[in-house]
């Protein structure tokens, strides 16, 4: 563990100046991101008696070996590098009030000839309009499907609008009027982009317009005598009115505005978040955040509103999202010191005049106390949680430390799966878990290649060659051990993919680095660094422990490649599935951990994890492979012309039907063209009529 005093900087070396700062751990990993008006002050805090620090604190200091600085000339401007670091370097330690898969948003896919709308979650997209979050998926389905009575847009996937489009018969919500079948020609595409246009305004808030001109409608058709369909305008007014209801008007002024609170105690914050839009509440989330040394409210409140809001604007640019992502009201419970500097900044996010205010009496007031209710109820309900979750990791980890003999709780555990069907469409999998919890964004796939000579055992020994040799070569550290490997069966060709996003792992310190503090103008020269990113490179980490999939020969055959390439600093077990036993390289019996052990539930967790992405990435090849086309390898047909031949037959098993003088006769094709198709279906090739007038078929 390090010891801060060995990275203090030197008396009278760090400016009084504002600035930015950074910790480092001793892979060069960025750690940590703060800011402060005098740098000195702040920093000198941090190297104060180890006893006397906040626990994450004390946690971050003896975690991190290095410690770097910018100084700035204003608050703006350390407001936008404190944000714009911890985007970059996404340190651990820091809180990112980022939008994830947690709150579902209503999405209208406006850049498709038939926009669809959908539930869903995930990065935004170009095209793409989003309108939420919602706290509850249900919630959207309903609300989508009362608007759908008033505003008949298609919700169908692709493949589902292509097939009834080619039967030509629409789906049930088109037989029920939930739908306006541009599938099927019922509506132009210009039609349909008008219904998807009104929902969206809807949705966007100009609702009393749309009720209004609907009760027109419903009024002529009236005097009209056409009261079915003034029926229908009745009844797609009411469906529009309790839409609306479901959104409570809590401001009648047409306030823009969102709510913020808190609720914490010396270690966690809980924050809740309404978005009131048009004088109604659109949208709520809420998040609980660890928090790193001591804060107050105010604090806290700046902290969120830059993280917050910056993530927005991010959003809001990589997409087309026409909704404004700083409202012109933020309402808090307490000022943050530096009010007027972070308005200014939020102020250049959204365009224009951005205010923050505690609100003091009337509906604001009721308001942020109910959303105070709310973060009270949510940080509750997430100690109670929380209580036994950290427990059990805490144990689970000390259970394996104990039961493997390890140095020290293995913090960071990597697993290795391997699946296939009779050695056909051989993969692996490396899935990370750190402190007892999965870390997707460092989740790694491989593809083995001649699996089927290699077997389970060496194909574990190749995965975890691959690995370890693209650490040594990314932290600089790789030796003459292994030499060869650039050869072994499979390094080519399968490189690792990630499972949901980018890598983050770091490398291994440099031995002739010193321990002095580096200002940041000076560029990174430390091994597992990028020099032109100044990121971690990937596989630049190593993990604690080494976990595969299968018993004493796997372990062994792991433990054998780490000895080749002179890593000694990692330990290695197999987790057996028949008996759940764990073994370890070298030992004659297994470790037994007791059923009701913490740590064998940690280990069984991981494994079954490995197991699931392994498995996930095996059935993808192997369903390309299954309906890869018997058109692929005819020479001359593209995409494109295979494209053409199923639209116009319809199936394989048609276009086998199917004669020469037929298939030629489609837009770029030629007899040649149309006899190698045949024949590649194993179909004849004579014309359909012969000289003599009788059939050739």
């Amino acid at each position: 563990m390090p010891d801060p005093a060995t990275y203090r900087p030197a008396p009278g070396s760090i400016p009084e100046a504002p600035g930015v700062y950074r910790f480092s751990d001793p892979h060069g990993r960025v750690i940590y991101v703060g800011k402060a008006k005098s740098l000195r002050q702040r920093l000198n805090s941090y190297f104060a008696d180890l006893s006397g620090l906040h626990p994450r604190t004390r946690q971050m200091v003896t975690t991190a070996a290095h410690v770097q600085w910018t100084v700035v000339g204003t608050e703006v401007e350390a407001l936008q590098l404190e944000y714009n670091w911890i985007k970059e370097f996404d340190p651990r330690f820091n809180v990112r009030y980022r939008d994830d898969k947690t709150y579902p948003v209503l999405a209208v896919t406006m850049n498709e000839e038939f926009p669809r709308l959908s539930v869903y979650r995930g990065p935004r997209r170009k095209g793409v309009r989003y309108f939420g979050p919602y706290a509850h998926a249900w919630a959207i389905r309903e609300t989508l499907d009362l608007l759908l009575r008033v505003f008949p847009a298609r919700t169908c996937s692709n493949g589902v609008f292509k097939r009834h489009g080619q039967i030509g018969r629409p789906c049930l919500l088109g037989y029920i009027d939930k739908c306006s079948a541009p599938c099927v020609g019922r509506v132009s595409a210009q039609e349909h982009r008008d219904i998807v246009e009104d929902f969206c305004d809807f949705l966007a808030g100009r609702t009393d317009h749309l009720v209004r001109q609907l009760e027109r409608r419903m009024a002529q058709a009236s005097d009209d005598l056409e009261f079915e369909r003034a029926a229908r305008l009745r009844d797609d007014i009411g469906a529009l009115r309790r839409a609306m209801e479901k959104q409570a008007v809590v401001l009648g002024d047409g306030t823009d505005a969102d709510v913020v609170a808190f609720a914490q105690d010396e270690l966690e914050a809980a924050v809740q978040v309404f978005h009131v839009r048009g004088g109604r509440v659109r949208g709520q989330r809420g998040w609980v955040v660890d928090k790193v040394e001591p804060t107050d409210t105010p604090q806290l409140v700046e902290r969120f509103l830059t993280q917050f809001y910056g993530e927005q604007a991010a959003l809001a640019e990589s997409s087309d999202d026409a909704q404004q992502p700083v409202p012109r009201e933020i309402l808090v419970p307490e000022l943050p010191a530096e009010v007027d500097a972070l308005a200014d900044w939020l102020s250049g996010l959204r365009g224009s005049r951005v205010g923050i205010r505690v609100p003091q009496r009337g509906d604001k007031r009721a308001l942020a106390e109910t959303v105070a209710r709310n973060a009270a109820e949510a940080f509750t309900q997430h100690r109670l949680r929380r209580a036994g979750d950290l427990t059990a990791r805490s144990a689970a980890l000390q259970e394996i430390q104990d039961g493997l003999g390890l140095d020290s709780a293995p913090l960071r555990v990597e697993c290795i799966d391997i699946s296939h069907v009779q050695g056909t469409n051989v993969v692996a999998s490396l899935v990370v878990f750190e402190d007892g919890l999965a870390k997707k964004s460092d989740y790694r796939r491989f593809e083995i290649k001649d699996a089927a000579e290699l077997g389970d055992v060496a194909s574990i020994a190749e995965v975890v060659r691959r690995r370890f040799r693209r650490y040594l070569a990314e932290t600089g550290a790789e030796t003459g051990a292994g030499t060869g490997a650039g050869t072994e069966s499979g390094t080519s060709g399968g490189e690792p993919a990630t499972e949901g996003g980018r890598s983050t792992g770091n490398g291994t310190e440099d031995q002739g680095e010193t321990s002095d503090i580096a200002p940041d103008t000076l560029p990174s020269h430390r091994p597992g660094i990028d020099p032109e990113t100044g990121r971690p490179r990937r596989f630049a980490y190593p993990p604690n422990l080494l976990v595969v999939d299968g018993a004493q020969p796997q372990a062994e055959a792991a433990a054998d490649v780490l000895a080749e390439l002179g890593i000694t600093d990692v330990a290695v077990c197999g987790l057996a599935k028949r008996l759940e036993e764990v073994w370890l390289p070298g030992e004659p019996d297994p470790v037994i951990l007791s059923r009701t052990s913490e740590g064998l539930y940690l280990l069984q967790r991981i494994r079954d994890e490995a197991h699931r992405f392994a498995i996930t990435y095996h059935r993808q090849r192997r369903s390309k492979a299954m309906t890869s086309s018997e058109l692929d390898g005819v020479s001359g047909l593209g995409p494109a012309r295979r494209a053409t031949l199923l639209k116009h037959f319809g199936s394989v098993r048609k276009l086998r039907a199917a004669d020469v003088d037929e298939i030629a006769a489609l837009p770029g094709f030629g007899p040649r063209t149309a006899a190698a198709v045949l024949e590649a279906l194993g179909a004849r090739t004579e014309p359909a009529v012969t000289a003599d007038g009788g059939s050739g078929r």
